[in-house]
Order: C-alpha cells, then structure tokens, then sequence
C-alpha cells in the first residue's frame, strides 16, 4: 500500500516560469548564509523588490519559486552555489529543480540520461509530450492538463536543460562533466543524484 500511494503521489507542476532562476538564486543564497531562514529570504526579497520584477505579484510568485528551489539544497550545497562558477551553477540548479520537481526528475532520468546512454543524441518535444501522457496513466493531474499548461511545462523544462547545459539549440543531448566538488555533493545523495546528467561517471553513484 506504501508503495502505491508512494507512486501515485501527485506531481508538482508549478514550474511554469523562471528556467533554472539563476540570478535569482546568486540573489537569494547568500541572503540564507546570513539569515538561516528561508521564510525570512523570501520576506527580504520580497519587500525589498531584490528580484526586479514588474509587479509585486510577480515578484511573490518569483521569490517563491526561487526559495522552494532552493530550499532543497543542503547548507553545503548553498555555500557551494554562492562560490560556483556558471558552470557548476548551473548544474546544482538543474539537480535542485529534479528535486524538488518528480515529474523533471524522472524525465531526466528516465528519457534524458536514458537517451544518452542508448547513444540517442537527440531531444525534442515530442519525447516530453510521450513521457508526460505515459505518466498521466497514473496521474490525473497530468491527464487534466490543459495544452497550453502542457507548452508551458515543456518549454520551461527545455529552457532549463539548455541553461544547465545539458541540451545545444538543435536539441543535441550534451555529455556533461561536472566539477569534483559538484560531482562529490551529487553522488553523496542517496540515491545518487548523478542520475539527473547525461554523464558516463557511473562509478561515482550509488
């Protein structure tokens, strides 16, 4: 029974904006280091306009976005983020946006590195829209999408792996090579978090 209602759990699906909020996240982690509460970042954030959205509702919905990303991350991890290189931050978002969303960690693990390992380079919307109705055989709130929520999800979700640097503007799957601190702070994770990357480092998971 665990296990079914385990896999039924429904998927999260407010990703419909923001990429992998980089600037964002430069933004708000070290206001975290200093704080210690995620609540009081997205206080600062928030009322202080530090995002530099067009509207105070957008800038909530971005400043809450950003801390629930973000708020999946380790200490350790956020101290590494506020230190990183684009690169390296890219990665650490792309894995706190599988995270914190099921539906894009199983989509990078089960189509995006899959494809990669069976030598199939290529990534295009069709595969999303394919994983996505698989799924919506055991989850309602995928099979009730609207299509325009549907483009919306997918586009967010490409735009994130081309930021992360996992995908080229011809949709070419990338062999990514992490960094050894990034790499060590993944592969820690149980379990290992190195399955969110098209990357041959299968000695590193667990």
């Amino acid at each position: 029974m665990a296990l079914q209602s385990a896999s039924t759990a429904r998927y999260a699906l407010s990703f419909t904006s923001g990429a992998l909020l980089m600037r964002e996240a430069v933004i708000a982690a070290p206001i975290y280091l200093r704080e210690g509460d995620w609540s009081k970042v997205r206080e600062i954030i928030g009322g202080d306009n530090l995002l530099q959205a067009r509207t105070v509702s957008s800038g909530l919905r971005l400043g809450r976005e950003t801390v629930q990303r973000l708020a999946v991350l380790t200490d350790a991890e956020i101290e590494l983020l506020t230190e990183a290189t684009a690169t390296e931050r890219g990665h650490l978002l792309w894995s706190a946006a599988c995270r914190r969303y099921g539906l894009i960690g199983e989509f990078a693990e089960e189509v995006v590195r899959e494809r990669f390992l069976m030598l199939t380079v290529t990534l295009d919307h069709g595969d999303f829209d394919g994983f996505v109705r698989g799924k919506a055989l055991w989850h309602t709130e995928l099979a009730e999408l609207k299509d325009s929520t549907l483009r919306k999800l997918r586009a967010n979700v490409f735009k994130m792996l081309s930021e992360a640097g996992l995908l080229s503007d011809r949709g070419h799957i990338l062999q990514v090579v992490l960094s050894q601190r990034v790499s060590g702070a993944l592969a820690d994770r149980t379990p290992s978090e190195l399955r969110f990357f098209p990357t041959n480092d299968a000695h590193r998971e667990n």
